[in-house]
């Protein structure tokens, strides 16, 4: 028996705002949409050369109060290659919300308050 991990569901109020940030804070892209013909909501799937796994951004019409998608303790992380960059790009998008520098790592949010772990690649 396998199970494999394919992606991770996160409800969004604005979604261009977030595929955005995707696109440019973790490089990732859009690689399908779907939804009903009534345009009442999406599941937008991204997801980035480098990594395995997609993130499914949810989307419904009329939504406006913020989701809380696990509270502040539920979070994603990435290993970065240049970690020196993605923390300079980072701090530059404004989206560094916690840093722990003795233990070598930082969290950035997505525009939903999505918490993202950012490690370097072990030395």
């Amino acid at each position: 028996m396998q199970a494999r991990f394919v992606h991770r569901c996160t409800h969004v109020i604005d979604k261009q705002r977030t595929i955005e940030f995707y696109e440019k804070a973790l490089g990732f892209h859009v690689v399908r949409e779907s939804g009903p013909a009534d345009g009442s909501w999406t599941n937008t799937f991204m997801e980035s050369d480098a990594c395995p796994f997609q993130l499914e951004l949810t989307w419904n019409r009329g939504r406006t109060e913020p989701y809380d998608n696990g509270g502040r303790d539920q979070h994603i992380a990435f290993v970065v290659d240049d970690f020196d960059a993605y923390h300079e790009l980072h701090r530059q998008m404004g989206c560094i919300d916690y840093e722990n520098v003795a233990m070598g790592l930082y969290f950035i949010c997505d525009p939903e308050g999505q918490r993202i772990e950012i490690l370097p690649e072990k030395r």
